[in-house]
């Protein structure tokens, strides 16, 4: 999608906190030179839509208690995530959930806010860890050893679990966005551009929680005579 300002973040080759480079199966989770300790697993949800805030999760586990089912959030069915969201919540040592707003995507780029989304979720942590692994191949800037894994919200239970937490917490976020804007149909479509979503942003232009600068929504901000397009609050 495109964005108001370029970026460049770090990728994983040049790792936040020293983290390795190059990707690991998950049976090298852990190695001999890792750092003995609380490892923490951070996944996004929400970068693709076209409405409401980017949301970020950082979850540690507690090896005695574990969780059945874990899996990357897009194969779980809503139910499936639903349950295993309050299994998270119970039984992890502990667990962060954080956003950026439509407004910090529109000054930042899509990128950049959620690598702050990440980082606001791990620093909101109770408990620190010596090792965070990031869903992908970027990394935010934090003062924990880090590392990318790409594909890890299917392979790092860790990362399946924040995921699933940050999921389902953008998907309610949503539900409540529909209650304030229901010609939208956020309830359905989440934010993504479906035809829906499309035909809805056609017919009555874009609401306060859409993303300015992704394209067809800025596409609603102009008429064909280049007059501007208020947002609708109400």
């Amino acid at each position: 999608m495109p964005s108001r300002k370029s970026s460049n973040p770090e990728p994983a080759a040049a790792v936040a906190g020293g983290a390795r480079r190059g990707r690991r199966s998950p049976a090298q989770r852990r190695l001999e030179w890792d750092p003995v300790g609380l490892m923490a697993g951070v996944d996004e949800a929400g970068r693709g839509p076209l409405a409401g805030p980017v949301v970020a999760a950082a979850v540690i586990l507690d090896d005695a208690r574990r969780i059945r089912g874990l899996n990357d959030s897009k194969v779980l069915t809503p139910l499936q995530r639903d349950r295993l969201f309050d299994q998270i919540c119970e039984k992890a040592l502990c667990c962060s959930i954080a956003q950026a707003s439509v407004q910090e995507i529109d000054e930042l780029n899509i990128l950049h806010a959620t690598m702050l989304a990440m980082r606001r979720a791990v620093e909101g942590l109770r408990l620190k860890p010596v090792k965070v692994l990031v869903d992908g191949n970027r990394l935010p800037t934090i003062d924990v050893l880090a590392e990318a894994v790409i594909g890890g919200d299917a392979t790092v239970k860790a990362i399946s679990a924040a995921s699933i937490l940050a999921k389902v917490h953008r998907d309610r976020l949503c539900q409540t966005l529909d209650e304030e804007f229901p010609q939208y149909g956020f309830a359905s479509h989440k934010g993504y551009g479906t035809p829906e979503h499309l035909e809805a942003l056609r017919l009555h232009g874009a609401c306060r929680h859409h993303r300015k600068f992704f394209s067809p929504v800025a596409a609603t901000f102009a008429t064909e005579d280049g007059a501007a397009v208020s947002l609708r609050v109400a």
